[in-house]
């Protein structure tokens, strides 16, 4: 057995898939809104790396690191969708809310099961990256119709 990072699940390699799709197509072909959700997306997870409890007790109590980075990305999420005339930003906003309300769930009830309380914290993670990914694509397309009338008129 390698002794380097531990093996990875078929979950993890669709999320980082995922991650790497959405977040370099933002970078790539977004405007300013979707560039900054996907450095704080990318960001974020670069740090989550870096805070997990070791593995025999990941979940079991409130993880402190993952709760301020939670806290972070959701504060800047709130920034993006309140300065933005686009309404993705709001879905984006509210799914990392939930997200982050897990650790208030664990905090209520210390009984919280481990594994729905680390499902609670991941789950929205894939359907924010999907968001902005067509968040990205409404908006090159939006981009394209606007050069497209005023390069006829």
């Amino acid at each position: 057995m390698w002794s380097g990072l531990p093996a990875m699940i078929p979950h993890q390699y669709f999320f980082r898939a995922l991650l790497l799709a959405s977040c370099g197509y933002a970078l790539w072909r977004g405007r300013s809104d979707e560039r900054v959700v996907a450095l704080v997306c990318l960001g974020a997870t670069l740090a989550s790396r870096f805070v997990f409890s070791p593995i025999s007790i990941r979940y079991s109590n409130i993880e402190l690191g993952l709760l301020i980075i939670d806290l972070f990305v959701l504060a800047a999420f709130i920034f993006v969708a309140l300065r933005s005339h686009r309404f993705w930003p709001l879905w984006v906003a509210g799914l990392q809310l939930t997200s982050s309300t897990a650790h208030l769930m664990k905090a209520i009830d210390e009984q919280l099961l481990p594994m729905a309380y680390g499902a609670a914290i991941a789950l929205w993670s894939y359907p924010i990256l999907i968001i902005l990914a067509i968040g990205t694509w409404r908006g090159q397309r939006q981009m394209r119709s606007e050069q497209n009338l005023r390069s006829a008129a």
